[in-house]
Formats: structure tokens, C-alpha cells, sequence
């Protein structure tokens, strides 16, 4: 089931990809064709699209493989890799573009009418893509395509902007081109923010239950007498819990294990954990 999802996940990154760079390719040729620094800029955020789907690729290969020795919890991390190098590779981007605006010399902008056709094409393209990529992120619970979401998402309203101030500038009001391309780096760091803010917590293990919540639950369970430690973490998109638990000094071993299993049963059900591990200890 994994594995048939990791493949349905590659393919639609494949095809996000060709739509990125034809996207890629159309912004820069108008703000090549009419000067724009803002256009540019938009560019520049759809080539980060387009590198992220080239990364998301090798990644979800690798994240789809079984464990093994070296990495006997599986490789589902490397999809949340992906997304903090996506993070990263926005806000130097952002950073950069940002630098340009402010630095570039004055251009004078031109107005071009199959370049407005062409940005407003690539502006409805763009809307069904993330319409599109949320519907598949939903259904396949994917980090990667969620985030990818929120990237085509931010280059729906970059692109607005840079329509609106593109057309502007050519009219007359030049500094514009300059402070909206300012205004595209500004919008690419905060999606950069956001992203960081998912990936970071589960790279670092960061609690994915409350212990409460989890204590409270397990210490509903027949034969538990108290709950000496939980803990949870993320792996990839799936929880993961690790709980030692205090049963009566008179069990028998299969009884311990049958409170154990049903400790295991109750976090899945309540919380969807996928893995759990419980450590069974006596009552001293």
C-alpha cells in the first residue's frame, strides 16, 4: 500500500514538474521581453517550483524504501527533509530577489499585450495546479504535495501582485516594479516560515500527542496501574508513541502482554499512532 502510494506521489510530481517549467519558462521570457524586475522575480519563485519538484522526486524515492539496518524506523523522513531544503531554498531565493530590486539600476518597463495574455494564462494554470495538488495531498496524506500546495498557492497571489504592479509601472509609476518585486521576496519568506515551522518539529522529534492526552487514555485501560513514561514523536506523516506502563507483580507473562496489546490498541484507535511501543514493568 506504501509503496503504491510512494509511486502515485512520484508521478504527480513528475507532472507539477512539466507545468512548473513551462510556467518557468513563460514568466521569464516576459520579463526578459518588458524589463520587469518583478515579473523576473516572479520567475524566480517559479524556479524554486521547479527545483523543489526535482527534489521532492529523489526524496520520495528514498523515503518510499522498507527499513532497514541503517535505518530500522523506516526512511519517511526524508519527505520532511525535502520540505525544510524546499524552506531553505525559498528564502535564499527571497533574499536574493530582494537584494536585486533594491540594487538594480532604473529600467524602463514596457507594456506588452501577449505578455499580459501569457501572465494571465499562467495565473489560471497556476489556480487549478494548487486546487489540484490539495486535492492529491488530502487523499494521499502527503507532506510534500501539501506543501507543494502552498508554494503554487503563493505563486497564484505573487502573481496577482506582479500583474497589477507591472502594469502600473509601464503606465508611468516605474518605482513600482521595484517595490513590488520587494513585495514577492517579503511574500516567498513568510511561505518559507511557514514551511520551516512544519518540517522542524518533526526532524527534531518534537512531541506529535500531548503526554496528557496520551497518559489519561492509556491509564483508562484495564490492568494499567500507572503510566511511568510516554512519549511520541512524528515519523514522516505517521505518530509514533513509546510508553512504559506498571501492571500488578502477579501477572503472568501473557497477561502482561495482553494489557500491553490492548494499550496498542487504544492509542491506535484514538490517535492513529501507527507504531507503538509498550515496556511492561511490575508494581514495586
Amino acid at each position: 500500500m506504501q509503496a503504491d502510494r510512494n509511486v502515485l506521489v512520484l508521478r504527480l510530481i513528475v507532472f507539477e514538474g512539466l507545468i512548473n517549467v513551462l510556467i518557468l519558462a513563460a514568466k521569464t521570457a516576459v520579463g526578459l521581453a518588458t524589463g520587469s524586475m518583478a515579473i523576473l522575480a516572479d520567475a524566480a519563485h517559479s524556479l524554486t517550483d521547479a527545483a523543489n519538484n526535482v527534489i521532492a522526486w529523489i526524496v520520495i524515492r528514498a523515503s518510499g524504501r522498507p527499513a532497514d539496518r541503517e535505518h530500522p524506523y523506516g526512511h519517511q523522513k526524508f519527505e520532511v527533509l525535502a520540505v525544510f531544503v524546499l524552506a531553505t531554498l525559498l528564502a535564499v531565493v527571497a533574499v536574493e530577489v530582494a537584494i536585486r530590486a533594491v540594487t538594480r539600476e532604473a529600467v524602463a518597463v514596457e507594456m506588452s499585450g501577449w505578455g499580459l495574455m501569457l501572465m494571465l494564462g499562467v495565473l489560471a494554470v497556476n489556480v487549478m495546479l494548487t486546487i489540484w495538488q490539495r486535492y492529491w495531498a488530502r487523499r494521499l496524506d502527503s507532506r510534500i504535495l501539501a506543501a507543494d500546495a502552498k508554494h503554487t498557492l503563493s505563486d497564484v497571489l505573487t502573481t496577482l501582485v506582479v500583474i497589477a504592479g507591472w502594469l502600473l509601472s509601464a503606465n508611468g509609476y516605474a518605482w513600482l516594479d521595484t517595490l513590488t518585486a520587494i513585495g514577492v521576496a517579503v511574500l516567498i519568506l513568510y511561505l518559507a516560515f511557514g514551511l520551516f515551522r512544519e518540517a522542524v518539529p518533526v526532524l527534531v522529534d518534537a512531541m506529535a500527542i500531548e503526554p496528557e492526552r496520551l497518559t489519561q487514555a492509556i491509564q483508562a485501560v484495564d490492568g494499567v496501574i500507572e503510566v511511568s513514561r510516554v512519549r511520541s514523536r512524528w515519523i514522516g506523516s505517521e505518530r509514533a508513541v513509546d510508553v512504559v506502563i506498571t501492571v500488578a507483580p502477579d501477572l503472568t507473562t501473557v497477561e502482561a502482554h495482553e494489557i500491553a496489546d490492548r494499550v496498542e490498541k487504544r492509542l491506535k484507535s484514538r490517535f492513529e499512532v501507527a507504531d507503538t511501543s509498550v515496556h511492561v514493568e511490575p508494581q514495586r
